[in-house]
């Protein structure tokens, strides 16, 4: 299982590393800049609050989904009927709730244009994650790694196009890049359900409220987990934008737009890791074989990765955000060196953060394989309380910058968490060895960076580049990274086609 882990998770980063870092920073961040931090950050609120419902288009089944048919691979073709009308009547019932709790909140009229796009985008983005569980339960793992870039791949052609051919007439609006959006999910979502369908047979969509039962009550305790999780993870922008008057609502939404963009992109490659590990994990504790090394395997990859990153960030994040994003039309000087020096500040927080969320991809991945998700659903309440609480006294004061506070403080309680029952739930090996060897890439990494600062070699990109590179091989050379394992794993003969 390490090896098949090992040798997918690479093709898997190698296509996200080919394709998401040009989505960034290439398209959704000159985006912000054509459109304007203000529209942006409308924007950005409204999908974070469509975002808020998410799991209402789910209720877990995907999740379940991915379990179940990793561990019972001939259930495809008798639930894939019976699930596929059940993501439709979800989706009706998401677009009734979302309206409705909009009204309330006080959206109007463009407010509520836009999300009537947003959350149908939503349903879309909902059913190629449900498409993609039935391909990966089958540890179908090439092909669920083409089509998780896919949808970006087609929205870099079409928004690219709008952005830059000049073909079409007017300023690009932010209208545009959700339509953009829609038509990319369609084209997914077309090309996953012939996937699924050359595996399951044709497709009957058909009311069953016997099946329906059964299966949402096995799915809720994931929904529930979800659901939660999707409160308190991206709530930030919807509370900035509703807690703080207009139109520095928007503004400020729109600042934390900036700093949020690059540690979506970094969740989006720690997602990769919970894409493959849950139907491993799954398999294996099905039929008791031992999860230590896979468990040691990969939290140290990504918690190498994830104190590299967050070092870096803490010493380059203005200069970073000054090459991301660019002075508006009629905005003074003033007005800009404030945005920039917000956002680095809310990118330092929020990279700082990246390091529980990647934890989370490991421990609460693995604890939902083993379906503790009592435990689950109860720290990821203790974290929505802390993070209400936080962003509802430190927004009105510090603005984005407090919801970044709130950010920081609830991923490290519930990364802290999730270890804990992890190891006591599941009797894991202690690898005092392994935290050892993370901590000196922690200080050796922060030392590196003082000294290549305090000998201003070359332009900051230069210094940026070194300090990756150095922490990378200080990993190596302390072992948080084990060259010489993942070299021996991808050898290994043995168990070829588990």
């Amino acid at each position: 299982m390490q090896k098949k882990f090992l040798k997918n998770l690479m093709f898997l980063l190698f296509l996200n590393l080919l394709v998401k870092p040009f989505w960034i920073l290439g398209i959704d961040r000159q985006v912000q800049n054509v459109t304007g931090t203000q529209e942006y950050g409308f924007y950005f609120a409204i999908f974070n609050f469509s975002y808020l419902f998410f799991i209402f288009l789910d209720l877990g089944i995907t999740n379940f989904n991915n379990r179940n048919i990793a561990r019972n691979n001939h259930q495809l073709q008798e639930h894939f009927g019976g699930m596929a009308t059940m993501k439709l009547l979800l989706g009706f019932g998401y677009g009734i709730l979302v309206f409705v709790v909009a009204w309330l909140i006080g959206y109007q009229g463009p407010q509520l244009y836009l999300l009537a796009w947003v959350g149908f985008n939503q349903f879309l983005l909902s059913f190629i994650l449900y498409l993609r569980s039935n391909i990966s339960g089958l540890l179908l793992f090439s092909t669920d790694s083409i089509i998780s870039v896919m949808d970006r791949m087609l929205m870099i052609l079409i928004v690219g196009t709008l952005l830059w051919s000049g073909w079409f007439g007017g300023p690009f609006s932010i209208e545009w890049f959700v339509y953009s959006q829609t038509l990319a999910y369609l084209l997914t979502v077309t090309f996953a359900l012939m996937v699924v369908l050359r595996k399951s047979g044709k497709l009957r969509l058909h009311w069953d409220f016997s099946f329906f039962k059964m299966i949402l009550r096995r799915s809720l305790p994931f929904a529930l987990l979800v659901l939660i999780m999707s409160f308190y993870s991206r709530m930030d922008s919807v509370m900035i934008e509703r807690l703080l008057p207009h139109p520095l609502g928007d503004q400020q939404a729109g600042v934390y737009a900036q700093g949020y963009r690059l540690l979506d992109a970094a969740q989006n490659v720690a997602y990769l890791f919970a894409v493959l590990l849950l139907p491993l994990f799954s398999k294996m504790l099905k039929e008791k074989k031992s999860i230590d090394g896979l468990v040691t395997l990969s939290f140290s990859i990504i918690m190498s990765g994830a104190l590299i990153v967050a070092v870096v960030t803490q010493f380059f994040a203005k200069d970073i955000m000054l090459l991301m994003y660019s002075q508006h039309a009629g905005e003074t000087t003033i007005a800009f060196d404030l945005r920039i020096a917000q956002s680095a500040c809310i990118f330092k927080l929020l990279m700082w953060s990246f390091v529980g969320v990647a934890s989370n991809y490991i421990f609460g991945t693995l604890l939902t394989a083993n379906n503790s998700l009592r435990t689950l659903n109860t720290i990821a309440l203790l974290g929505l309380l802390l993070n209400f609480s936080l962003n509802w006294i430190l927004i009105p004061k510090y603005h984005a910058v407090g919801s970044a506070v709130a950010t920081l403080s609830t991923q490290i309680l519930t990364a802290l968490l999730q270890i804990i029952f992890a190891f006591v739930i599941l009797h894991l090996k202690s690898r005092f060895r392994l935290w050892f060897r993370l901590s000196l890439l922690f200080a050796g990494t922060f030392l590196l960076a003082f000294v290549l600062q305090y000998l201003n070699i070359g332009s900051w990109e230069i210094r940026l580049l070194l300090l990756t590179g150095l922490g990378f091989l200080l990993g190596i050379t302390v072992k948080a990274l084990d060259i010489k394992q993942f070299v021996g794993i991808l050898k290994d003969k043995t168990n070829e086609n588990i």
